[in-house]
């Protein structure tokens, strides 16, 4: 464990389009000690000739491929495995940073003695214009206001390892993510989110999550497989989560 190094885990399949975007507002920040772990889940685009050429001249950058497809929580967890930072940080290969996201986040943990935290986020399109939708965070987020309604983006999350160690991902296709903050909260009792807006998130017709009918039975897999809940508790998390859908709460 290095200290003071944050470890960006940042999985990617077929992002050719974006992630030359998204590495260049990792390679802005303010802060500078820091190492990206892309591990790609076997793109057929040309993800991996961007990425060389930023490795080409910053060896901070890493890369990985996939032997075989398998999906984000296994590239994830590769990631995650192959970081040496006292911190982990996550960005998925679309998203943005903000210049001074790692500064501020670590200054924020490091001020409260917090070990987990997250960020406030906006919303953006596949041309990185803004769709003038901020996600606030939530003051502080235990296990069960996350089984609720999950109010952490991604790539706003940032945790110590010292404090809280390496995670395996759980592997399912969707919602691995959350899946991941609900096994850290085991550990930590709260994640503690941070109001300004350091990350943007992009919204693509064509992702894994954009399709929410699909989304429904990997809630339920999360739910009854993973957090071994009743099946009256799962089912009223999934009517929650679909009625915040249909009425565009959150």
């Amino acid at each position: 464990m290095v200290d003071g190094l944050v470890s960006v885990i940042m999985p990617t399949y077929n992002c050719a389009r974006f992630i030359a975007e998204t590495l260049d507002s990792i390679k802005a920040q303010t802060y500078e000690n820091w190492e990206v772990i892309i591990v790609d889940d076997c793109s057929s685009d040309d993800t991996k000739q961007i990425v060389d050429a930023y490795i080409a001249e910053d060896a901070r950058i890493k890369y990985h491929c996939l032997e075989n497809n398998s999906g984000a929580a296994v590239a994830r967890t590769t990631a995650m495995a192959m970081a040496e930072g006292e911190y982990m940080a996550f960005c998925d290969s679309d998203d943005i940073w903000m210049p001074d996201k790692l500064e501020r986040q670590l200054a924020f943990m490091k001020e409260n003695g917090y070990a987990f935290s997250c960020t406030a986020y906006e919303q953006i399109d596949e041309e990185s214009k803004s769709l003038n939708r901020i996600i606030k965070t939530v003051k502080k987020t235990n296990y069960n206001r996350l089984l609720l309604d999950c109010p952490v983006g991604n790539s706003s999350v940032m945790y110590s390892v010292r404090k809280m160690g390496k995670f395996e991902v759980p592997n399912i296709r969707k919602r691995n993510d959350d899946a991941l903050w609900l096994q850290m909260l085991k550990k930590e009792k709260y994640i503690y989110g941070m109001p300004d807006v350091l990350m943007r998130y992009r919204i693509r017709s064509n992702s894994i999550s954009a399709n929410k009918i699909s989304v429904v039975k990997y809630h339920w897999k999360l739910y009854r497989e993973i957090e071994h809940l009743s099946v009256f508790r799962s089912a009223f998390h999934i009517c929650y989560w679909v009625f915040l859908k249909l009425f565009k709460i959150k």
